[in-house]
């Protein structure tokens, strides 16, 4: 067995014993999508060491594999949803929520789809290889653009399952709430500062907006009209 197997191995096992990693698709997905193929290149030996890791000088970083873990549990994925992620960076996140929503080995009729964002040039072109190299080019829409307004840009209809942003906000985007459809989630990292709120937006069938403050975290500012 390779050194990067048994890594991977034991971080999962960790994340299931840390409690992290719950549910049985969530740790599918972790099993399957490999971190050391979204790493910059160079650090294929860290993929599994549970923290972030800079991507090249974007000033952009993969996140933790157990902020990816809680993410995604957090999310409640399933099978055919359609869900929108700001922040693309590596394509790591997008291609673990695809697992969730887009299982390999499920009938194509009943796959969901990922529409992911980035603004940075170099990053939109690195999680487009990375996500067709490891086979979720099919799965994983990845976009180039500002991410703060929602896609189609300020586009007022509610078209997403789930909504995801994987860096810091100052507020939750409007144009966010507005195309998160009825029964959805939205995870967002709040604040500014070293360390951020995670809230978890719920949207009611009668479009009434609940807010649940999760946990604290650290990422990234998020950039653009809505942004820092």
């Amino acid at each position: 067995m390779s050194k990067i197997r048994r890594d991977k191995e034991r971080l999962i096992k960790s994340l299931i014993w840390e409690g992290v990693l719950k549910s049985s698709h969530c740790i599918e997905a972790f099993k399957r999508v490999p971190r050391e193929k979204f790493v910059w290149p160079g650090f294929e030996d860290e993929a599994y060491i549970d923290t972030p890791l800079p991507l090249g000088d974007t000033g952009q970083t993969i996140s933790a594999p157990h902020m990816a873990a809680y993410l995604i549990e957090e999310l409640d994925l399933k099978p055919g949803q359609i869900v929108f992620e700001i922040g693309t960076g590596s394509g790591y996140q997008a291609a673990l929520i695809a697992e969730c929503i887009a299982p390999t080995g499920l009938d194509r009729r009943y796959w969901g789809h990922v529409y992911t964002i980035e603004i940075n040039e170099v990053l939109v072109e690195f999680a487009r290889r990375n996500l067709i190299e490891t086979g979720y080019g099919d799965r994983v829409t990845v976009i180039r653009g500002d991410g703060s307004r929602g896609w189609p840009p300020e586009l007022e209809s509610e078209l997403y399952d789930r909504i995801v942003i994987t860096a810091a906000a100052p507020r939750i985007p409007t144009p966010l709430i507005k195309q998160l459809k009825k029964n959805g989630i939205l995870l967002s990292p709040v604040g500014r500062g070293f360390l951020q709120d995670l809230v978890k937006i719920y949207k009611a069938s009668d479009g009434s907006i609940y807010e649940t403050i999760l946990l604290k975290c650290a990422f990234v500012p998020l950039r653009g009209k809505y942004g820092f």
